[in-house]
């Protein structure tokens, strides 16, 4: 009998939940600080099944802890969701975007040109990204595994919302996925992507698993086959 096949010492479900819409426009946002519109709260609690008043339902998970990236599009919903469920929001830094540095707040069609070719190297290297001024690609990908596997020293049956960004999903996920990092293309991350992941804890090494990927929108029936 393998170690999987063992019943875990340990199980800690976590759900990830990317920000809403935030206010700017279709700019490159890393550690550029805009809030939420309307309509992001509103696929935020649509997500996490919160009414409209930001009151939990029947359907609302039951989180034991909440964690969540300090911008602001990801702690007021965090802040807000703790209060409504009687918890305390813990804001950890690990858990925020890259830090794009000169291509922050930069609108996305002038970034894509001024940033091609450092992502078509990113194809074969990934220590190819290295926003000038910012975070190098290498560091933001230790510091989000890191903090991912910072979550198996939580207590068993532990169930944690973590509020956080499209960029940290891409290297979550994958990384549970066992994809490449540089390839992570194919996945769909849309605003207030909703996704949940299990670990298990035996004999002291961790296994995950992905239990459903952006099941919010599935669930509401609003899947739909996105192109580029």
């Amino acid at each position: 009998m393998s170690a999987i096949d063992l019943p875990p010492q340990k199980r800690i479900t976590i759900d990830f939940i990317r920000h809403g819409e935030p206010e700017g426009g279709d700019i490159l946002r890393g550690r550029v600080n805009p809030v939420l519109t309307a309509q992001g709260w509103s696929q935020m609690r649509n997500a996490a099944a919160l009414d409209g008043s930001h009151k939990a339902s029947a359907l609302t998970p039951p989180w034991t802890h909440i964690i969540s990236s300090p911008l602001l599009r990801c702690r007021e919903f965090a802040d807000r969701t703790a209060g409504s469920v009687k918890l305390s929001a813990s804001i950890e830094d690990q858990w925020q975007e890259i830090d794009y540095g000169d291509w922050d707040g930069m609108l996305i069609s002038d970034w894509r040109k001024v940033a091609a070719e450092q992502f078509k190297a990113f194809q074969t290297d990934l220590a190819a990204l290295a926003p000038p001024n910012g975070e190098d690609y290498l560091s933001f990908k230790e510091r989000i595994q890191s903090a991912f596997e910072g979550l198996a020293e939580l207590p068993d049956k532990s169930h944690v919302l973590v509020v956080t960004h499209g960029g940290v999903l891409r290297v979550v996920l994958p990384t549970v996925l066992g994809m490449p990092l540089n390839k992570s293309f194919p996945l769909f991350i849309p605003f207030a992507c909703y996704s949940r992941v299990s670990v298990d804890v035996v004999e002291g090494k961790t296994y995950s698993a992905l239990m459903f990927h952006n099941g919010a929108e599935y669930a509401a029936g609003n899947y739909k086959l996105v192109k580029d």
